[in-house]
């Protein structure tokens, strides 16, 4: 989609399959929209497939703005073994025979333990940095890595699937949650360890993984006469944001960095995930069907702290 005054710009739902990278997904976006600002929202592992939102041009400005939302799974843990990477890729750890003794109650009780605010260590491969350098290049020399807790919220865990030693789950979380940890925490809550076997992202607030492409679909072969795909605009891309709509003289003054009066705001039209309290997030300003800004609240004033259409 282009803006009003006619830059390529927008946001691309795609389903990710297993094996390629999040960084393959933004290389193949790249070519196919024929332009180099691409950037995701929100990685997925190689061995993980599902929901991946790029933004393509000037809304790249808004993908911090993702991390807001809740991210949903359907997740397939293994008890009975932990791994070094706390997945299927890593190498054994642990091989206890406890699972063989545990019953669905013991696991629901446990899921609740494990629901909630919570203090999660995140797993020794990961990309979080110690000492200047990612945790899984030293994990992979060998070096140990101790990783301070970070809080994360699981909204919920529901079981969906209950064939020991393999449990499925439908999980609902906050942005920054490794799902590989809570694989972890669960077997270790059992005493019989565990690790995460398979993992998909279904959901990311309002966006569905059956609204995304697959990467067949934008990636054009020989002969093909495919063009790029369409990208959903900023504003739709952001309905789940209040929304202040500008007029033309409030619009102007906005692409100038300006702050307006906040007024009227209309509230998020789209649900269908955990309840957020949108007090204190940022609200997007519109002037007819254009996202001009997003602002910040402050003391009864919109600040646009991300100008899309600069005057």
């Amino acid at each position: 989609m282009k803006d009003s005054d006619g830059v390529v710009s927008g946001v691309l739902l795609v389903d990710k399959p297993e094996g390629p990278t999040s960084h393959d997904m933004v290389q193949l976006a790249r070519r196919a929209l024929r332009m180099r600002r691409v950037g995701h929202t929100g990685t997925l592992d190689p061995f993980a497939s599902g929901l991946l939102i790029l933004c393509a041009g000037r809304a790249t400005r808004l993908v911090d703005l993702f991390h807001l939302l809740p991210k949903r799974y359907s997740a397939q843990v293994v008890l009975g073994m932990e791994t070094t990477t706390d997945d299927l890729t890593g190498e054994p750890v642990a091989r206890p025979d406890a699972w063989r003794e545990i019953d669905r109650p013991e696991l629901e009780q446990v899921l609740m333990s494990l629901t909630g605010e919570l203090s999660q260590v995140p797993p020794a491969y990961s990309a979080k940095r110690v000492r200047g350098r990612r945790a899984y290049s030293l994990a992979r020399e060998g070096s140990a890595v101790e990783l301070e807790p970070a809080a994360v919220t699981v909204h919920s865990m529901e079981v969906t699937n209950w064939d020991p030693p393999a449990v499925g789950l439908d999980i609902w979380v906050s942005t920054g949650t490794y799902v590989r940890a809570l694989a972890r925490d669960l077997g270790r809550s059992l005493g019989c360890g565990g690790h995460l076997a398979a993992l998909r992202r279904t959901q990311i607030g309002p966006f569905e993984v059956g609204e995304g492409i697959s990467a067949t679909e934008f990636e054009p072969w020989p002969g093909s006469t495919m063009g790029p795909p369409d990208l959903m605009s900023p504003l739709n891309s952001l309905r789940w944001l209040p929304l202040r709509s500008l007029d033309s003289s409030e619009a102007e003054d906005v692409s100038y960095g300006k702050s307006v009066t906040e007024g009227i705001l209309a509230e998020p039209t789209s649900g269908g995930y955990p309840p957020q309290d949108t007090s204190a997030w940022p609200v997007a300003l519109a002037f007819e069907e254009d996202l001009v800004a997003v602002a910040e609240r402050r003391e009864g004033l919109l600040q646009p702290v991300k100008v899309l259409n600069a005057a």
